[in-house]
């Protein structure tokens, strides 16, 4: 299959692209960006006015897929991820079974390439079963294809384990993504600890819950050289703590959720538990250090944290409900509507955090639109005016405190190894095949 885009703004942070050009696309692979291209091809796209960038890369997500897939499952949250504009998706391990050997890796590569319609990274767990005791069958899961190693869900309490896990990721290659949360601290809590918590008679979640952990897997990462990836950071302190590390050399990299650099406690409705999330959302201050943060680079990931629910098991109380919402059908509009459009990033950096930076810190090969590479391109209408209306969603969950918000722009086209996956022309949104 050949695809013409024609006339968008290439956003290419790898070979610091910013320019009207054409791109071409043929069996999978981007053959030339050039201006005027008068090459036929199968499909024709008008990017006039849009912009043109990688196919987004998101480094957390939920697909609930082995064992909960009531909640979400390999094909719909990869068509979920389509229609948002992305083309490879981290999946993490905390599913039933466990993602903590060889085979679970395997079923679910097996099964995205098979049914689903974009890249999907399995992410193997730390310890076995998650029970944070002995470590997991690390090495047969990197040679599985798993890019990176995370508890996710919780933080793996025993110092000393943790630390062998960083010497051995060291040691593999790859990353670990550290989910920070002292469950020693939790105590309970549901929401941020905050007059908001008070005033619903809620037992709240402190910074410090976070911050500890973020403290201590620095250390541990200074000490063994591995790198860190600090998952949806949500407090003042994370960004301090990264800021320094990096200034002092330690290789470490933190992203920030849309909901986390968009929503306060205070927006929070009484009792919907849409507004339920793990870490809760924190104060004005919070906020304002994770924009200011990802503004100036220390912060260099957007991901989403994309967690899925069914609907009955949110239709709870504040106690009783799990934590989580979906995320990855929102983020870039939100993304560019909050940071984009106030002027706290430009389009590039926009690009570099949702994109490039991701495939950096993977070690994947991808992030790009140079000529050569894997046609993944994500097409990105920026003047477009929208409304997020959970009923369109793809994914098989609906959870979004985000319903009903006005926002600027909105994914017009997806399209992974040379495959349109997903056109917003097309009854604003339908999959044309599988991958």
């Amino acid at each position: 299959m050949t695809i013409l885009i024609k006339g968008g703004r290439i956003l290419d942070p790898a070979t610091n692209t910013d320019e009207l050009l054409d791109l071409y696309v043929e069996d999978g692979i981007i053959v030339s960006r050039e201006k005027n291209c008068r090459r036929k091809a199968d499909h024709v796209v008008d990017a006039r006015g849009k912009y043109v960038m990688p196919g987004l890369i998101d480094m957390h997500v939920h697909l609930r897929d082995p064992g909960f897939t009531h909640k979400g499952d390999v094909v719909s949250e990869s068509r979920a991820a389509a229609r948002g504009g992305y083309t490879t998706i981290l999946a993490m391990p905390n599913t039933k079974p466990v993602v903590d050997n060889p085979d679970v890796v395997s079923y679910v590569h097996r099964k995205a390439e098979n049914l689903g319609c974009v890249n999907v990274l399995q992410v193997g767990a730390i310890t076995r079963g998650q029970k944070g005791e002995e470590l997991a069958d690390i090495p047969g899961m990197v040679q599985a294809g798993i890019p990176a190693i995370s508890e996710d869900g919780k933080s793996v309490m025993n110092s000393g384990l943790a630390r062998d896990a960083m010497v051995l990721a060291k040691k593999l290659g790859i990353a670990v993504l550290a989910h920070c949360e002292d469950k020693n601290l939790v105590e309970g809590g549901v929401v941020n600890a905050d007059v908001n918590a008070c005033a619903q008679g809620l037992p709240g979640i402190t910074n410090s819950v976070e911050d500890i952990m973020i403290a201590r897997d620095i250390m541990l990462a200074k000490d063994t050289g591995a790198h860190l990836h600090l998952c949806h950071c949500s407090t003042e302190n994370s960004v301090n703590m990264v800021r320094i590390a990096k200034e002092q050399g330690i290789s470490v990299s933190a992203e920030v959720c849309p909901h986390h650099f968009t929503l306060t406690s205070d927006d929070m409705i009484p009792g919907d538990t849409n507004y339920k999330m793990n870490p809760p959302l924190r104060t004005r201050a919070d906020v304002e250090a994770l924009r200011k943060g990802l503004s100036e680079g220390v912060m260099e990931v957007i991901s989403t944290d994309h967690a899925p629910h069914s609907a009955d098991e949110k239709n709870n109380s504040m106690l009783r409900a799990p934590f989580g919402i979906v995320g990855m059908e929102t983020a870039a509009a939100l993304t560019h509507t909050e940071l984009v459009v106030t002027g706290l990033l430009t389009p590039m950096q926009m690009v570099e955090k949702m994109s490039y930076h991701p495939a950096k810190i993977l070690g994947l090969e991808k992030g790009t639109l140079a000529e050569g590479s894997a046609a993944d391109v994500t097409v990105f209408d920026p003047a477009c005016n929208d409304t997020i209306d959970k009923n369109l969603f793809w994914s098989k969950a609906k959870n979004t405190p985000f319903h009903g918000r006005k926002v600027r722009g909105r994914i017009d086209m997806t399209i992974c190894g040379g495959r349109i996956v997903y056109d917003a022309a097309a009854e604003y949104g339908t999959v044309t095949g599988n991958k």
